[in-house]
């Protein structure tokens, strides 16, 4: 497999260094769920179910804070952002062991809001530096460091609480977030080009660039994480219910090598799946999942056909976000990319739960598969019953 694309793209100056430093910004994202809930678990000495009422109301406030952060990327630039978000993140995870449930139920939502946009921030940075034609691999790269993220982090942190003392563990974490924060905050990575057609223009209206097809888009990024989330939550269901629960790390860790296969293939490839195709076959692919969820290694051989299209339906909606949007929105409609995933995450637990409550695990593959291609098709519906977008203006969709 031609490997090319991918030289190109770290061939690029700044590339590297920004994608090293974006690793480690959202490695603590990558704890702090796991963290939250074993603290309020073990530590307050309440129920999973409180500890997921925190952990919604975080997510939440990143869904609602995301494209609001965007657009104050796109009007203040990074460094005032960042140093905002980073110094409230790291004041919530300090205090946090100190505070009782409640309050924590209570800042959950602003905490969330005022999270370090580290994801929007790397795609933007990732479509200021590359070049148009290189984006698809650019932003493959992107979403395999995503990967080999959660790979790492949350057995990090679960070794930390486990090992060292809640308190400790909460205010290492809040410490790790002001840390990542500072040091974006001094490399300041360009979010978008001096000479980029449109720099000095005015905004322009919601309505010239929030298209049927980028509404589209924002829909199939929710429903992949609708699909990503409730296969998970079903995955962990079914080798508990099978008395395989000590295999969970290495069932886990199977699957993000398939999306980072996947991941691969689709940025060195010259031509890939549309995004509408990839959707569609990450939410098919986990519909009959359950019909082999026993043993663990028949279920681990089931679940990599559609973690191999994981990583490339991150990428191409990706992809297709920063060709749509102008680049004096771009802030702000990685935002709204951040906003779908995020409610996706928060619609598809409870509604897979709910399913895995009043059948079994096998019915939770099922219906991750079933919701997310209901939330995609919203959105292809949407999208044909709009009038046609207009063509986006030529000088936008390259490099500047």
């Amino acid at each position: 497999m031609p490997l090319q694309p991918y030289r190109r793209v770290l061939a690029v100056p700044r590339v590297p260094s920004t994608m090293t430093l974006m690793f480690l910004a959202r490695l603590p994202m990558t704890m702090n769920g796991v963290l939250m809930t074993l603290y309020i678990v073990t530590g307050l000495g309440r129920g999973y179910g409180a500890a997921g009422l925190v952990g919604a109301g975080v997510t939440l406030g990143m869904a609602v804070g995301a494209p609001v952060l965007g657009r104050c990327l796109d009007r203040y630039g990074l460094r005032p952002v960042v140093a905002v978000c980073g110094i409230g993140t790291t004041l919530f995870w300090v205090a946090a062991p100190h505070l009782p449930y409640e309050a924590l139920a209570a800042v959950a939502v602003p905490a969330g809001m005022l999270s370090v946009p580290a994801g929007s921030l790397a795609r933007q940075v990732l479509a200021t530096l590359v070049p148009a034609e290189e984006r698809r691999a650019a932003y493959s790269l992107d979403t395999i460091s995503i990967e080999a993220t959660f790979m790492v982090g949350p057995a990090i942190g679960i070794a930390a609480i486990t090992t060292l003392s809640p308190t400790f563990t909460l205010s290492a974490l809040g410490v790790l977030f002001g840390v990542t924060a500072l040091l974006i905050w001094l490399v300041d990575p360009p979010i978008r080009e001096a000479a980029e057609p449109g720099v000095v223009a005015a905004r322009p209206p919601l309505r010239s660039w929030l298209t049927g097809r980028l509404m589209a888009t924002l829909l199939v990024a929710g429903g992949a994480l609708f699909v990503l989330v409730g296969t998970e939550l079903a995955t962990l269901a079914a080798l508990r219910s099978n008395g395989d629960i000590g295999v969970t790390g290495l069932v886990i860790a199977v699957m993000c090598a398939a999306s980072i296969t996947g991941g691969i293939v689709h940025g060195a490839v010259k031509r890939s799946l549309p995004q509408g195709v990839l959707m569609l076959l990450l939410a098919l692919l986990v519909i009959p999942v359950g019909l082999a969820d026993r043993p663990w290694w028949l279920l681990t051989l089931v679940l990599i056909p559609t973690n191999l299209v994981c990583a490339p339906t991150l990428a191409a909606t990706t992809e297709t976000v920063s060709r749509i949007a102008p680049p004096q929105v771009r802030g702000e409609a990685m935002g709204l990319q951040d906003a779908a995933t995020r409610l996706g995450l928060a619609l598809g637990s409870p509604v897979v739960g709910f399913a895995i409550d009043h059948s079994s695990p096998a019915w939770g593959f099922a219906a991750a598969g079933a919701g997310g291609l209901v939330i995609a098709s919203a959105g292809l519906l949407h999208r044909r019953s709009r009038r046609p977008d207009p063509e986006p203006v030529p000088a936008l969709t390259g490099r500047g």
